[in-house]
């Protein structure tokens, strides 16, 4: 009987030879996880079996790498995978662990409706608990602060976080917001910003989150970015920064010049309204460009100017710029496809 395809996607692994970083095709079945160079391929690079694998999440040993997890083999051999956002991990890790859960209990794998969630001691259920934090009403409050000559957008202060559990009542005093507080750290949800967060993060205490009006923090799937002034006006730079993401993923995308593809990480931003990309294996510091999307049309097609016919197979969609600049991209699916043209559709009709 033909394993079952359980998710399938972009991630970026590290090499099990070499320590370099490379975007793969990932496919998760019931009993092992394949990945290959690319996703037209029809044989996998590797294939890592699932029965008697264990799975860490998140994963700490590269303090330069955010939304890592490992695998590991019923034989200790290491997997290492990258997410491009805080929602693909959870997701690829919640159906990795069942995955693996079945095959120890020779069942057959099934979603369940409800969504499992990560746990602290007295079933602190995190994920809730972030929903409820990132409310624009009555959760905690994003700011700008200004610290040293640079402008933190979309942040707080260490300090805010734990006034904020102790008023919703999520908990009854300092120390134990603090360990919630440094719960949601480890997990991935809340990330330092700044030197003194940072510091505090990496030097391995027991309580990396710090209850202090420095240290700062933003939320992962936030629209937090830092910027310097100009040394000449004292201007704020970096304005195509300033939205709110709106979505964020991996996509394919044909290049300007050699008309070659490749896997980049996009992040739509509204008002204003931008799309930036970037190398999914060196972070979100420096974009490779952006794509102003204020007037532009967006629509699906169903094949690419000077595109090879093996490259490239479905799910494509076109941006055209109000300057007339055409940019062709891949989904992985129909529905993500779907869900792209509709984000940037709105974006595009109301950013600036």
């Amino acid at each position: 009987m033909e394993p079952t395809t359980i998710r399938e996607g972009y991630l970026v692994k590290k090499g099990t030879v070499l320590n370099s970083w490379k975007v793969v095709w990932v496919v998760l079945a019931d009993d092992a996880i394949e990945f290959y160079k690319k996703k037209t391929d029809n044989s996998p690079k590797g294939m890592i079996p699932l029965k008697g694998a264990t799975l860490t999440s998140p994963c700490q040993d590269f303090t330069k790498r955010t939304l890592v997890f490992k695998v590991s083999t019923a034989k200790n051999q290491g997997h290492f995978f990258q997410a491009t956002h805080l929602e693909e991990r959870e997701l690829w890790v919640k159906d990795i662990k069942r995955a693996i859960t079945c095959l120890q209990g020779g069942k057959k794998f099934a979603r369940k409706s409800t969504r499992r969630s990560i746990r602290l001691p007295e079933n602190v259920n995190l994920s809730e608990l972030y929903v409820l934090m990132k409310d624009q009403d009555k959760g905690v409050q994003e700011l700008k602060v200004e610290k040293d000559k640079r402008l933190f957008n979309h942040c707080f202060t260490g300090n805010t976080v734990i006034d904020w559990l102790i008023s919703e009542g999520k908990a009854r005093n300092r120390p134990e917001g603090l360990m919630l507080a440094t719960g949601l750290l480890n997990e991935g949800f809340l990330l330092p910003a700044g030197d003194v967060s940072k510091d505090g993060a990496e030097k391995g205490a027991e309580c990396v989150f710090l209850d202090q009006t420095e240290a700062l923090y933003y939320f992962a799937d936030s629209g937090f970015f830092c910027e310097g002034y100009s040394s000449d006006e004292d201007v704020i730079m970096k304005e195509e920064f300033r939205g709110a993401i709106v979505k964020q993923g991996c996509l394919l995308k044909q290049g300007h010049r050699r008309k070659n593809w490749k896997v980049r990480k996009f992040i739509l931003r509204d008002d204003p309204a931008y799309i930036h990309y970037y190398d999914p294996t060196k972070g979100e510091d420096n974009p490779l460009g952006s794509i102003h999307l204020r007037g532009s049309v967006v629509t699906a097609v169903e094949c690419v100017p000077d595109a090879k016919r093996h490259e490239v197979d479905g799910n494509l969609f076109e941006i055209i710029t109000s300057d007339e600049i055409h940019y062709y991209l891949q989904a992985a699916t129909a529905d993500e496809r779907k869900d792209w043209i509709k984000a940037i559709q709105s974006v595009s009709k109301t950013g600036k």
